[in-house]
């Protein structure tokens, strides 16, 4: 499909065309996007919000198909986000991670434990070496924001009741010369906040 299809007469990227081109290129499972590297073609008036809520032109996606579609051809090269397919690129504004973790699974106990995180777009992800869990701590409050790596530098927010029933699963152990309070699973431990500042 030529760049030509997904612009408006105006000029303007279309969701419509791209759509289209994502359909065909598809296939089964998640398109290879990390092998395509087509020309740009302008940015989409389009956004995926902290809250995993996509808008076009100002205006929630609602249908759960499309944003799912999109989120199938989503990729990040140098910190900013596209919609690729094997003729076109778009920008997209992303304002914190293109995903959100709603849920997880939890199985053993301890060093033996595995966590499955799940997407509200319907990604699976087992936390681990290919699938690391980090936290930021804002600066000046100190909340922590956790996300785990979905796919191909695509992370997901892990979302406050999710975190909240982590906490309740966390241990203590000692890495870089230093006591942390986190999270195992599949053999590693993901450290989330010092000991230290954990209250009493």
């Amino acid at each position: 499909m030529s760049s030509q299809n997904s612009v408006t007469q105006a000029g303007a990227p279309s969701a419509e065309g791209i759509a289209e081109a994502a359909r065909a290129a598809k296939g089964k499972g998640i398109p290879p996007v990390h092998k395509w590297n087509p020309p740009f073609c302008g940015d989409l008036d389009m956004r995926i919000a902290r809250d995993g809520t996509w808008y076009y032109l100002g205006t929630p996606i609602g249908r759960f198909e499309m944003v799912k579609l999109f989120s199938s051809i989503l990729k990040r090269e140098n910190s900013k986000y596209f919609l690729v397919t094997p003729a076109e690129k778009l920008g997209i504004t992303v304002e914190d991670a293109p995903f959100v973790a709603t849920d997880f699974a939890a199985e053993g106990e301890g060093e033996a434990q595995v966590l499955t995180f799940t997407t509200h777009v319907g990604d699976r992800a087992v936390a681990g070496p290919d699938h690391p869990i980090r936290v930021e701590r804002d600066a000046g409050t100190g909340e922590p924001s956790p996300y785990i790596l979905i796919r191909d530098d695509l992370e997901a927010l892990i979302d406050r009741k999710s975190f909240y029933r982590l906490a309740e699963i966390g241990a203590h152990h000692e890495t870089g010369g230093e006591s942390w309070f986190g999270l195992w699973s599949d053999g590693q431990f993901f450290p989330m906040i010092p000991s230290e500042d954990l209250p009493d």
